[in-house]
């Protein structure tokens, strides 16, 4: 079995809209109230994914969810009609940032030598708490040979979880044992802490790995309360590579030391304080890049044209990639309107390790397959959408169709 790296990527639903729902995040409360534009949003999206097919990486797709989710409204006694204060949770198109659908463990760490994916529960926020019963559904279709998958229902929430954004692994080479780190939150300022500790040993637990070679490291409350959310606004790993922020972690000596003790042959490209400050890489989003490896070899990283902006930022990443270190590549792409709601490429995608044969084929995709979603995208997303169009029924209709044909166009019709 040839196991590789499968990024799928969540197509921005034709909700997309700017409501500013998330605390914490800086992008989307910044933007809360402005114009957001879903078929464009999407289509920078889909070309992302082009842009990675042509890297060489194996690419999929995990489309919108159903928009208004009347289910969740009529749990809470009321309809969107009725729900003027909820219904831009209702509407919310935040699913696109597949990196928090799930926690993945390839089969080279788990015990039953399976892959296990733990969806996630994300019940710090209400736009996203919903979310979990059709990532859920998706990801049970998706990977449904039991022989090599295990897919679990979330964590109880009692303790927060938010999926793969707070997950990373290192390991010698994908299809190698790996060591997986877990980084929960404790405080940030005024910010909440959205991945709990035991909500990790929990998710660790249900996915089989080996104690012995599983961390839980601590996110700084530095970070969070400048604005990094998630773990992977400050760093990001891939393969033998940590790339991070010198302020990511409440312990970097303890971490970088038990890293390096499991794996000898980690690097570890840390980006000084003193040269990129929080607030520049949480603005550029440097960290919620993609660092993927290459097929023929080396790795690049995969940045939003934001980083190029941001003078310190894209400084010190000229002067990294052409030096001796592992990353010699940057490539950038734009996903503007998804960054103004507060997600970068890595957001956008959950990385999978698994072999290609073993996935339901109509998750995947490749330019022929891209063109048919971007011919529904232009032929059915709004082109505009301002909070305030979140009341018009019209609107509604147009959201729901819109998603029909897709994924009539993907033949999954088994998830409208």
């Amino acid at each position: 079995m040839a196991l590789v790296e499968i990024n799928f990527d969540g197509i921005v639903g034709p909700s997309h809209n700017y409501s500013g729902l998330s605390l914490g995040n800086l992008a989307a409360t910044a933007n809360a109230g402005n114009i957001a534009f879903p078929r464009e949003a999407a289509l920078q999206g889909v070309g992302k994914m082009r842009h990675n097919l042509g890297l060489g990486l194996v690419q999929g797709v995990l489309p919108p969810h159903r928009r208004p989710n009347r289910d969740w409204l009529a749990a809470l006694g009321t309809t969107a009609e009725a729900a003027e204060s909820l219904r831009p949770a209702a509407f919310s198109a935040s699913a696109m940032w597949a990196a928090n659908a799930a926690t993945v463990s390839p089969a080279p760490d788990t015990a039953d030598a399976r892959c296990h994916l733990t969806v996630a529960n994300l019940r710090t926020m209400a736009h996203r708490s919903h979310e979990w019963p059709e990532t859920l559904a998706q990801l049970r279709l998706a990977f449904a040979d039991e022989a090599h998958f295990a897919v679990h229902e979330p964590v109880p929430a009692t303790f927060g979880d938010e999926g793969a954004a707070n997950h990373m692994r290192l390991c010698a080479g994908h299809d190698a044992p790996g060591v997986e780190v877990f980084v929960y939150g404790v405080s940030g300022g005024p910010f909440p802490a959205r991945q709990h500790l035991e909500a990790s040993r929990a998710i660790a637990r249900l996915n089989r790995l080996d104690p012995a070679r599983t961390l839980f490291v601590q996110q700084s409350g530095e970070a969070i309360a400048a604005g990094a959310f998630h773990n992977d606004v400050v760093a990001v790993a891939n393969a033998h590579v940590l790339f991070t922020h010198e302020q990511a972690f409440a312990d970097k000596a303890g971490f970088y030391g038990e890293l390096k003790r499991l794996l000898p042959e980690t690097e570890i490209v840390e980006v000084p304080a003193s040269v990129v400050s929080l607030a520049d890489a949480v603005k550029s989003y440097l960290f919620n890049a993609q660092l993927v490896s290459l097929p023929d070899g080396g790795m690049a990283l995969i940045l939003p044209g934001e980083a190029k902006e941001t003078p310190a930022v894209w400084s010190w990443l000229e002067a990294m990639a052409a030096g001796n270190g592992p990353i010699r590549r940057l490539c950038l792409v734009d996903v503007r309107q998804s960054m103004a709601n507060g997600g970068g490429p890595a957001c956008l995608r959950l990385r999978v390790v698994a072999d290609p044969a073993t996935v339901d084929p109509r998750f995947l995709v490749d330019e022929e397959k891209l063109d048919r979603i971007a011919a529904m995208i232009t032929a059915w997303w709004p082109e505009r959408i301002a909070p305030a169009d979140l009341a018009d029924p019209e609107l509604w209709g147009r959201i729901a169709a819109a998603r029909s044909a897709l994924l009539s166009a993907l033949d999954l019709g088994e998830l409208a």
